[in-house]
């Protein structure tokens, strides 16, 4: 199966851009036509409620190898770059070594899932207040401006095979390791296809799930997931 459908059938969405920040309880502002901003690093910067917010680890959420999407060269090699930048590692020169090639295929293993349920938020907003008075916040949210990450999926590993269009040598190969220092390591399963496996040890948001706060007339209604379908992220 592939990873971005997955994903999509756990209410998850595969985060592609370059901003790659995420984590449960944010809150995001998403005007019509804009871009996603981060509005609030925790909703208790924002909120105050007498509701205790409980952290789940959604064990049943699992992404292995085994889950993977392959895009064309060009804009896989594009996506890996901004993932390497995501991680500290810039491009590593990879887009002025590997020029040319027929596909890229992306995955991740040993994740995590973070999340919330969404009773025990509903039930937070309920009872809850602004931490201070905001006129901002109040206008923002009662135009339903507001989204709450509730989950997150994070790995600690990349895997990447790239599949060339020309044949690689030890040499190539070699010149690759060399510039990563460590951080990446690279191999070859045949004559044409480049593996890349992440050695970074640490872990980096690949997924996200959020819900739009539903505000009316200053009182909070219900939560309301949103995919990326929807331009969110």
């Amino acid at each position: 199966m592939r990873l971005s459908t997955f994903l999509t059938e756990q209410g998850y969405d595969l985060i592609e851009g370059p901003v790659r920040n995420h984590k449960p309880l944010q809150l995001w502002l998403k005007k019509p036509f804009d871009e996603a901003q981060l509005y609030y690093d925790n909703i208790g910067h924002a909120f105050k409620s007498e509701i205790v917010l409980t952290e789940i680890e959604n064990a049943a959420l699992n992404v292995d190898y085994t889950k993977k999407d392959e895009y064309g060269f060009n804009i896989g090699i594009t996506l890996l770059g901004e993932i390497l930048k995501t991680l500290g590692l810039g491009t590593l020169g990879i887009t002025s070594k590997i020029q040319s090639g027929k596909s890229v295929t992306i995955s991740y293993g040993n994740s995590v899932t973070k999340e919330y349920t969404i009773g025990n938020l509903e039930e937070y907003f309920y009872g809850a207040d602004f931490l201070h008075p905001n006129p901002s916040l109040l206008k923002n949210i009662n135009q339903n401006y507001l989204l709450l990450t509730t989950g997150t999926v994070f790995a600690q590993n990349l895997v990447v095979d790239i599949e060339t269009d020309f044949t690689l040598n030890a040499d190539f190969v070699a010149s690759l390791n060399e510039t990563a220092e460590g951080k990446l390591d690279f191999s070859t399963s045949n004559l044409n296809k480049l593996k890349m496996n992440s050695n970074v040890g640490i872990s980096f948001p690949i997924a996200v799930k959020a819900s739009r706060i539903d505000y009316d007339r200053s009182r909070f209604k219900k939560l309301i997931q949103v995919t990326d379908t929807n331009n969110i992220f």
